[in-house]
């Protein structure tokens, strides 16, 4: 008994140290350590008659002055100038969405999903090989038109900017 005891103790402290394997470090190469975010270029198509999209004034520099911020808050990669860069991000606004989520009884909207849609491709400045690259990556945020949590779609749109931020900072530190 008091053997099992002990095996029993061991494991348990060997489980606590070693714990499940989680860290709070990066997965990025070690030769990775700056970044130079590009300019975005917006591709939304307002013309189009089937598309419902609403013009927000520069959302693609938001996009980025967003990702710049998001950059240097997390650590990983210092922004730097494009000269001095290990890697380099370019992307592209593709689209904004709006979607009704929730109706009132008299069918009126009552929460609205806006969702910021880019393209992006990160790649090596030295070699230019790229390193990941995504057609349809978004970020999004609802927001309620009417009631205590009442808000504005533009607030959302900011909302859904830095939720794009943030999946873009994990995608490129974390998701190798």
């Amino acid at each position: 008994m008091k053997i099992k005891l002990r095996l029993f103790g061991f494991l348990l402290l060997s489980c606590a140290c070693f714990g499940c394997g989680y860290t709070t470090r990066t997965t990025l190469p070690g030769n990775y350590r700056t970044i130079y975010i590009e300019d975005f270029a917006n591709e939304i198509t307002f013309t189009t008659e089937k598309v419902r999209n609403v013009y927000f004034p520069l959302l693609e520099v938001k996009i980025r002055n967003s990702i710049v911020d998001r950059f240097m808050f997390d650590g990983y990669l210092r922004v730097v100038d494009k000269e001095d860069a290990d890697l380099v991000l370019k992307g592209t606004l593709k689209n904004y969405e709006r979607d009704a989520l929730r109706y009132t009884d008299n069918d009126d909207v009552e929460e609205y999903r806006v969702r910021v849609i880019v393209a992006l491709e990160l790649f090596d400045a030295e070699n230019q090989e790229i390193a990941w690259s995504e057609t349809s990556f978004a970020g999004e945020a609802t927001y309620f038109l009417t009631g205590s949590q009442a808000s504005t779609e533009e607030s959302a749109v900011n909302d859904a900017i830095i939720d794009l931020a943030k999946r873009v900072v994990e995608r490129t530190v974390e998701d190798w």
